[in-house]
């Protein structure tokens, strides 16, 4: 699906899908719903979502509900707010990296880098048996 909204462009066969999440239900009962979440090329999240005529992304046409789509852009926070309520801890930590255990003190920072940033941050972090955050403190301080 293709939309452009506020002069931005959401392209599901361009953008990276990142997750997806279904209801359970079986996709011709008219209640299933499904979201994927993406990532654009320039950085920008978005859900795709499609349902039956009864889900949150159902039409009507006349006094029948049918099949429905639609794109909704989203802040990092409200990404990442979908996925912390909607995925498992290792999927969200594959997407957003590792969050600090809770209780720590510490504050959360949100940052972007390159996708190759962030990969030889996680490889550093295995490697040397810390968090990511705990590696970038200690890259930081030097």
């Amino acid at each position: 699906m293709k939309k452009i909204i506020n002069g931005r462009l959401y392209n599901t066969s361009t953008a990276k899908r990142l997750a997806i999440c279904e209801n359970g239900l079986n996709t011709n009962d008219s209640g299933y719903c499904g979201e994927d979440l993406y990532l654009t090329k320039s950085g920008a999240y978005f859900l795709h979502g499609e349902g039956g005529g009864s889900s949150r992304y159902g039409e009507w046409h006349g006094n029948t509900g049918g099949w429905g789509e639609q794109i909704v852009p989203l802040t990092l926070a409200e990404a990442m707010e979908w996925a912390e309520n909607r995925l498992s801890g290792e999927e969200y930590s594959n997407i957003f990296g590792e969050p600090e255990e809770a209780g720590d003190g510490r504050e959360a920072l949100m940052l972007s880098v390159s996708a190759a940033t962030k990969a030889k941050l996680r490889r550093m972090a295995e490697e040397q048996g810390k968090s990511m955050s705990a590696v970038m403190d200690e890259l930081v301080a030097k």
